[in-house]
């Protein structure tokens, strides 16, 4: 309740200062112009759903001459609707994309997106490099939304009471899945039926092998070969991980709903997701305690590695285009604008605690956010390195869907990880 009478407030204040340029906004006029919107975030109730929906719901109040209509999936059903729209000639307005190179260099290549002015974008915060995905060629074709983090989330009250610890040490963690299913429960809960949760771990285990410059390693091995010594020990922790039982028995069948309900029902001690389900601390669907618990932390290091903890997987995930061929592209442009005005996205996602943003969210910051926002700032701050794009999108789509798949038939132990490295070449 909380939650929502804020958002009202700020709409209303954002409105009482936003009316005076509604000519400028394309408000203007007695036709009625509709912008058909594709995006991702299917949950309007919570999370960054909600803070879409609030931005949406502010826009159209503010311009009455505009009509929003959303069409939103879930993640993979999306995939598939966007590679569908693209093979026809009826692309959305404003869709959703990510910045990797697996998705969005085809779509670039292929002429759908229209090219953005970063002038537009000099004052919006934008931190370094978040933007890099999102162009091509010295052109700019999408906005980043997120600051994404990769972590292990888990509840602080049961790890007290079972007298567990937070691992410093991938040793440590697997001491630990074995303590947790002695009192019968999963360790970690893992999407492994998307496949890329597995990728990003894999990621995650290079990092902390590696240490600095992950991605230039990958990117040599989609380049070259994949016998490097660190991908080669991450690709048999990996296996050994899966065979140790830190996963739930089935995981490379369970989808990310199936992952996140074992977690937040007390079924498993930890859940291995990015720092946009940071809001699970202010999902009112889950239990008071439960909230008042989450806390994170991030993959530890590994012996022998050359990674400290402050090696970080880290990336700046989905966003928004603007398609090339749309009938009212530049409205798009400005609601897509006016979403990115760093008192709009920035701050409703921060001060919500619904993710970190791609752009400079201190300015918001006020001493009062959650424990896993607080950390999870600390560990952004602490970085000494980052692994940037995640090594299932660093090539192409057919890359994306043979290395995903290939990483999965590890992880249940079907492939060894001299055949995984075998195939990657």
């Amino acid at each position: 309740m909380l939650k929502r009478c804020f958002i009202a407030m700020t709409a209303l204040a954002v409105l009482a200062g936003f009316s005076a340029c509604k000519k400028d906004q394309g408000g203007a006029g007695t036709d009625q112009i509709t912008i058909k919107v594709f995006s991702n975030l299917p949950d309007r109730r919570n999370g960054q759903g909600l803070i879409e929906q609030t931005l949406f719901d502010m826009y159209t109040q503010a311009n009455p001459g505009i009509k929003i209509e959303i069409e939103a999936l879930d993640d993979e059903a999306y995939k598939t609707k966007f590679k569908a729209y693209a093979a026809g000639s009826s692309m959305p307005d404003l869709v959703n994309c990510w910045g990797q190179p697996s998705f969005i260099n085809e779509v670039i290549d292929a002429g759908l997106l229209a090219e953005l002015n970063p002038a537009d974008y000099a004052d919006y915060g934008f931190l370094r490099g978040s933007l890099d995905g999102w162009s091509k060629n010295g052109r700019l074709y999408g906005l980043a939304r997120n600051t994404d983090v990769i972590c292990f989330y888990y509840n602080e009250k049961l790890f007290k009471d079972n007298g567990w610890s937070v691992p410093q040490t991938y040793d440590e963690l697997l001491a630990l899945g074995k303590a947790v299913k002695a009192k019968g429960l999963i360790p970690v809960a893992m999407d492994g039926g998307d496949k890329w949760p597995l990728a990003i771990y894999l990621t995650d285990l290079i990092t902390k092998l590696n240490g600095q410059n992950t991605n230039a390693l990958v990117v040599k091995a989609i380049d070259t070969d994949w016998s490097d010594p660190v991908l080669t020990r991450a690709a048999g922790i990996l296996y050994d991980t899966a065979g140790a039982g830190l996963f739930q028995n089935g995981f490379e069948n369970a989808d990310y709903g199936t992952a996140m309900n074992m977690f937040t029902s007390g079924q498993s001690a930890m859940f291995y997701m990015g720092s946009w389900e940071m809001s699970m601390a202010n999902n009112a669907d889950f239990s008071q305690e439960f909230r008042d618990n989450l806390r994170v932390f991030l993959m530890p290091v590994i012996s022998g590695g050359n990674g400290r903890v402050t090696d970080i997987c880290a990336w700046n995930g989905g966003g928004y285009a603007v398609t090339a061929k749309s009938a009212v592209k530049d409205e798009a442009v400005k609601l897509l604008n006016f979403m990115f005005r760093p008192e709009n996205w920035n701050r409703l996602a921060w001060e919500n605690n619904v993710c970190m943003s791609a752009q400079n969210f201190s300015v918001y910051q006020t001493g009062g956010e959650t424990p896993a926002q607080k950390q999870l700032v600390e560990y952004v701050a602490a970085a000494t390195a980052i692994s940037g794009t995640t090594l299932n999108d660093l090539g192409n789509s057919e890359f994306k869907t043979r290395s995903e798949d290939l990483i999965q038939q590890l992880a249940v132990q079907a492939i060894t990880p001299a055949v995984f490295i075998q195939r990657m070449d």
